[in-house]
């Protein structure tokens, strides 16, 4: 995969803003959201995106073009679309998700060898049947209890101000476990009465996950219709028994050779199985994870996005508890695929939590921003990183419009393959940390659970105010799930 930088005239600019790998003790990029003074989610999609003004160095898929049909259109049109370009088809999408939403068909397309993609995308303009074409855009993840590494100080992010250890800068993670709150059990003392049919459920979409890991094994999700390898909910995803690997088009969700250490990481900072005497606790200490992989050793793609973000909202439709999705990835250009795709999310009732960007930019610029927390959809919460000693890490995007809050994204422990652990930066690492508190939350009220927009907006508005955030996020604060989880909802 190389890096193809679109190079034309001035009204004909794309974007992509590329979020750089995470490794050990090393930053990740991302970029911030933020609303207005109300913690609004009324993002002016306009100020980032106009058709095709973004940044002159977007990096997508050579020789590809995603073509999005409308829902009515004939296969005549799609030949004389296609051939409009001498372009063939790589791969039709089509999922449940876009069915049920009335969407119609997307394609990916292989280009002639020498066609430029900016310009095959231009040549479809007002093509009958054509809502719109755009580049195959890539995507990069944004990682610049009596478990062992909490007594020794080492999970920061999750203390509070007077926890043991404590540290004010926390997510105040520990303050809510000290009430009782530690994930689908609901209380710590009635362990036996989890009932597993309304376990909340969060999605992860990264890189793989190693579901077997021995902090995060026992909070895998496992879907109920896979009887025999063979699914029963019609999703067309055959044996997807823990989820899916859209980068491989298989159910393994953890692939020992692509690495696959990224979602590994973000996914014991939502739910490591905590009080169980090993490595790390979860802001979840019980609480079910599902992975949609789309990102292999050098990113994914936005056709794969897409695929992953709807197989989500599909588990959601057909019954599965889902309430939200960490999405720690970033980069390419405003993509109205990717961006249809969060809004059927959004209608679903999921929460899509993104990193807000590794890069060190202010967002509200047209000239930096940050896909997919920089979308004006109402469920994307764009999430900031802060250091222990609540400053904005160096690394992270902010944004007085753009991101919504800060959480703990700086020296961040938790685990990766193989049964290990490690510290990882970024706004990856931030990110977890708030969707973990989405599903805390979702978990205390199990009879009842709140609206996803109105936890979105409780969320902001129990921020602690951290000088470092003012007037560089759209609360001005960082995350506080104890007082989150007061909230009268």
């Amino acid at each position: 995969m190389r890096r193809n930088v679109l190079a034309f005239s001035s009204v004909f600019i794309l974007a992509l803003a590329t979020i750089e790998a995470c490794s050990p003790d090393a930053p990740d990029i991302e970029d911030p959201v933020d609303t207005d003074a109300n913690h609004d989610a009324d993002r002016d999609v306009d100020a980032h995106h106009d058709a095709w003004i973004d940044l002159p160095t977007a990096e997508f898929m050579p020789g590809e073009l995603l073509i999005q049909y409308e829902p009515g259109a004939t296969e005549w049109q799609k030949v004389a679309a296609r051939g409009r370009l001498g372009a063939v088809v790589a791969e039709r999408i089509h999922t449940g998700a876009m069915r049920r939403s009335g969407a119609g068909s997307l394609e990916r397309v292989s280009l002639p060898p020498t066609m430029d993609v900016a310009i095959a995308a231009r040549a479809l303009d007002n093509a009958p049947g054509v809502a719109f074409a755009e580049p195959n855009y890539i995507y990069r993840h944004t990682a610049d209890s009596n478990d062992p590494s909490y007594l020794d100080g080492d999970l920061w992010g999750t203390y509070g101000d007077s926890s043991s250890p404590a540290n004010q800068f926390g997510s105040q993670a520990a303050e809510a476990w000290a009430m009782g709150h530690i994930g689908n059990i609901g209380d710590i003392g009635n362990i036996e009465t989890s009932d597993e049919s309304n376990d909340v459920v969060v999605g992860i979409i990264d890189t793989g996950v190693d579901i077997d890991h021995i902090d995060l094994a026992a909070n895998i999700w496992t879907n109920p219709t896979v009887v025999d390898g063979v699914g029963t909910d019609g999703n067309n995803f055959a044996n997807d028994l823990h989820g899916w690997d859209f980068f491989h088009n298989d159910n393994t969700v953890f692939d020992a050779g692509d690495g696959d250490s990224h979602g590994t990481h973000v996914a014991g900072t939502i739910g490591a199985v905590g009080g169980n005497g090993i490595g790390v606790a979860g802001v979840n200490w019980h609480v079910k994870m599902v992975v949609a992989k789309f990102l292999g050793p050098n990113g994914g793609t936005t056709a794969n996005a897409v695929k992953a973000v709807d197989y989500m909202t599909g588990l959601k439709q057909s019954g599965v508890n889902l309430v939200a999705t960490n999405n720690s990835w970033g980069g390419g250009g405003f993509s109205s695929a990717l961006y249809n795709a969060i809004k059927r999310a959004n209608a679903a009732g999921i929460a899509f939590v993104a990193a807000a960007g590794n890069r060190g930019r202010n967002t509200d610029s047209w000239l930096f921003p940050n896909y997919p927390s920089g979308y004006a959809v109402d469920n994307v919460i764009s999430v900031a990183a802060i250091d222990e000693n609540g400053n904005l890490a160096s690394f992270s995007n902010y944004g007085k419009k753009t991101v919504d809050l800060g959480a703990p994204g700086v020296r961040i422990l938790s685990t990766v393959p193989s049964n290990n652990y490690a510290y990882f930066s970024g706004t990856s690492m931030a990110t977890p940390h708030v969707t973990g508190a989405i599903a805390l939350l979702m978990a205390a009220a199990p009879s009842d659970p709140p609206n996803h927009l109105a936890v979105r907006a409780a969320l902001l508005d129990t921020t602690i105010p951290t000088p470092a955030l003012q007037n560089k996020s759209v609360t001005g604060g960082r995350l506080d799930i104890a007082s989150f989880l007061t909230e009268d909802l």
